[in-house]
C-alpha cells in the first residue's frame, strides 16, 4: 500500500509541473500572443509596387524613370508627432553603404506617400527632405554598380518633429531622431541592373 502511494507521488510530480507550467503560459501570454498583438497593431510598412524582399521594378531605379516608389504604413503608435523616413542601400561599395532618400517631420496625420514625390524641399501634404548621397534633395533609385543590393526603406515613428532644415543628412537625422523614437519598420527590396 505504501509502495502504490510512493509511485503515484513519483507520476504526479511530473504532471505537476507540467499543469504549472501550462497555467503560467496562460497567465504570461494568453492565447499566444505577444505584448505587440494584445495591443496595437504593429507598425507596419508596405508598397503596391514591389513586395517585401522582393524585386523593385526598374522605373523606380536609375536605369528607369528614378521616381520613388508608392509606400504606405498603418499601425501608429500612441503618441507619435511625426515620421521620418531613410532609404539606404548597404551593399554600396563605399564606407556605410548609399543613402537614397532622406524625408522628416511627415505630419502623424499621414500614412501614406505617393509614387514620383517631387525632388524639392517640402512635400505635399507635409514633410521635409533631406540630401541623398548625391548631394541633392530627394529619392534617387537603386543603381547597383554590379550585382543585387538590398534597399532598406526604414520608417521611424517619432514623439515629436525633428525640425531640420531641409537637405539634412542621414546622419544629421539619425542625430535628431535620438531618444525620440516610438517605433520603427522596414520594407527591404532588391535590385539589379539589366545591364549588370
Amino acid at each position: 500500500m505504501l509502495r502504490s502511494i510512493q509511485l503515484c507521488r513519483v507520476f504526479a510530480q511530473p504532471f505537476a509541473l507540467i499543469a504549472l507550467f501550462l497555467l503560467w503560459m496562460a497567465v504570461v501570454q494568453p492565447s499566444g500572443q505577444t505584448d505587440d498583438q494584445r495591443g496595437a497593431p504593429m507598425f507596419h510598412l508596405t508598397s503596391t509596387a514591389f513586395k517585401a524582399e522582393g524585386h523593385i521594378p526598374q522605373r523606380f531605379a536609375c536605369d528607369g524613370d528614378n521616381i520613388s516608389p508608392p509606400l504606405s504604413w498603418s499601425g501608429t503608435p500612441n503618441g507619435t508627432k511625426s515620421f521620418a523616413l531613410i532609404v539606404h542601400d548597404p551593399d554600396a561599395p563605399r564606407a556605410g553603404g548609399y543613402t537614397h532618400w532622406v524625408i522628416y517631420d511627415i505630419p502623424s496625420s499621414v500614412t501614406q506617400l505617393e509614387e514620383n514625390v517631387p525632388k524639392r524641399e517640402s512635400v505635399t501634404g507635409g514633410g521635409i527632405q533631406g540630401a541623398n548621397d548625391g548631394g541633392r534633395l530627394g529619392y534617387t533609385g537603386p543603381c547597383p554598380p554590379s550585382g543585387t543590393h538590398r534597399y532598406y526603406f526604414r520608417m521611424y515613428a517619432l514623439d515629436r518633429q525633428v525640425d531640420l532644415k531641409a537637405g539634412a543628412s542621414k546622419s544629421d537625422l539619425e542625430a535628431a531622431m535620438k531618444g525620440h523614437i516610438l517605433a520603427q519598420t522596414e520594407l527591404m527590396g532588391k535590385y539589379k541592373r539589366s545591364s549588370s
